[in-house]
């Protein structure tokens, strides 16, 4: 009855000056987000993964691992109104098929009826670039004039406590929005791990991986990345690759297909009191030069395994991140000013920076666009000797046809071949020299099914098209 004469009493009196302005700006929150989530919604993408992956039989209290058929969900962010697509290498890798649901164009008046009622198109997609480094990946599907989110380095920093969205397909739940602040602006779950992180509370879980982060204004903040659980779910720890590296790898994935890093040829980590303390360090904090590439640009410029980087250009370096970013502003041929601790003795050094060597590269560069072309399949493809297999770690076999390039043509896209992937068979045949693999494709009448056996980050997987 008291709760009752209350609410009544309040409907009767009516709303004050103060309560009118406070519910004013409520409704204008209210009115800015849905019409924030209605422009980034037809972005958002669910990806659907279907490829080879290791699991467990624990039957009759045995572990046995076999390969067997994975399936798995996630989500993207499309970058390009014809159909590039940005979304974590996690997500695609070991992929035999990738399928894209884009979302339909939703006025603001649709209802919730429509929005459910509405499934969107389904389109088939092929890798354009990988960079496992970073968890990033692009992807391409044939379409046009889609609803794009652009990236951009010249949007401004992310702050701490800034709100931001989450978009995705939680759980496989599509077109789903979270909404959080930033937690913190750069991360670094692993200490002895250059990449950093925006965190955020916002509510992630499994399948939202893949999906964009955006500001209140709509812009990219970061691609929703791994969440830190003991349940499994959302306990507000999430985190997103920054959009400044993002928009820095993508143009590189979509040219190269990886991405081309700056580097001066040695291997850093984080200082810990055990460390100082076993190799007698003048302090226990920073980051130490573990390893040097011989005859490397740091080998060159004096750089010695213990130095303790004290700054880059000047800037304080005392931790892994502000190391990696620092080197991470110069391109190569820069030239980098460092000054170590060498003992108690200040050391300054200029390291010139050079390109991270990349195997594909280097197979372009050996393949011939003439003798090497296999214009079927629209590569340039090379036979696998010795030495280029022993250059390549991963590999699990040693014979086959390498992929050293793709080239331009009508058969690009439909046929999801990339630079280092090794074709390993054709429709059941072994396929060991180009001119085995030629005469195969030669056998194929138009309309005939390929398959393509290939080898791709260590594991086989089919590739199949029509003639």
């Amino acid at each position: 009855m008291g709760v009752a004469s209350l609410l009544s009493a309040g409907s009767v009196a009516g709303q004050t000056p103060g309560s009118a302005r406070s519910s004013d700006a409520l409704h204008q929150l209210n009115d800015s987000i849905e019409a924030l989530v209605q422009r980034v919604s037809p972005s958002v993408v669910q990806i659907s993964v279907t490829g080879y992956g290791s699991a467990e039989d624990s039957e009759r209290g045995q572990s046995t691992a076999f390969i067997g058929i994975r399936r798995a969900l996630g989500s993207g962010v499309i970058v390009d109104p014809e159909g590039y697509i940005v979304t974590n290498a996690h997500v695609v890798n070991g992929a035999e098929k990738i399928e894209v649901l884009v979302p339909p164009r939703l006025s603001p008046t649709a209802t919730l009826a429509a929005d459910e009622d509405t499934q969107g198109k389904n389109y088939e997609a092929h890798i354009v670039g990988v960079a496992r480094e970073m968890d990033l990946a692009v992807i391409k599907i044939e379409a046009h004039g889609l609803s794009a989110l652009s990236i951009s380095c010249s949007v401004a920093p992310v702050r701490q406590g800034e709100m931001v969205l989450a978009f995705g397909s939680p759980q496989g739940l599509r077109n789903t929005v979270t909404m959080g602040v930033v937690s913190a602006v750069a991360r670094q779950p692993d200490p002895d791990s250059p990449t950093v992180f925006v965190q955020t509370d916002t509510p992630i879980n499994p399948g939202n991986s893949g999906g964009p982060l955006v500001d209140a204004d709509g812009n990219l903040v970061g691609i929703n990345t791994f969440i830190v659980s003991t349940s499994g779910g959302n306990q507000g720890l999430g985190f997103a690759i920054p959009a400044g590296v993002v928009a820095s790898a993508y143009p590189q994935l979509l040219k190269y297909g990886h991405v081309h890093q700056a580097t001066i040829g040695a291997l850093v980590q984080s200082i810990t009191p055990e460390l100082a303390a076993g190799l007698h360090l003048g302090r226990d904090y920073g980051v130490i030069v573990s390893d040097v590439s011989a005859g490397g640009p740091a080998d060159t410029a004096g750089l010695r395994i213990q130095d303790v980087i004290l700054s880059v250009d000047g800037f304080p370096a005392g931790t892994l991140p502000l190391f990696a970013h620092s080197l991470n502003l110069h391109k190569s041929g820069d030239h980098a000013k460092l000054e170590v601790l060498r003992g108690a003795e200040r050391v300054r050094l200029d390291v010139t920076l050079v390109e991270k060597a990349h195997k594909e590269d280097s197979f372009a560069e050996l393949a011939d666009p003439v003798k090497n072309l296999v214009r079927p399949l629209g590569i340039l493809g090379m036979e696998l000797n010795l030495d280029m297999a022993r250059s390549l770690p991963d590999l699990r076999i040693p014979t086959g046809v390498i992929v050293a390039a793709r080239t331009l043509g009508s058969r690009t896209a439909e046929i999801p071949l990339q630079a280092g992937d090794v074709i390993h068979g054709m429709n059941g045949t072994t396929i060991t020299t180009l001119q085995g693999l030629r005469d195969e494709l030669a056998k194929q009448k138009p309309g005939d099914a390929v398959a393509l056996q290939i080898e791709r980050y260590g594991q086989l997987i089919y590739v199949a098209f029509t003639r």
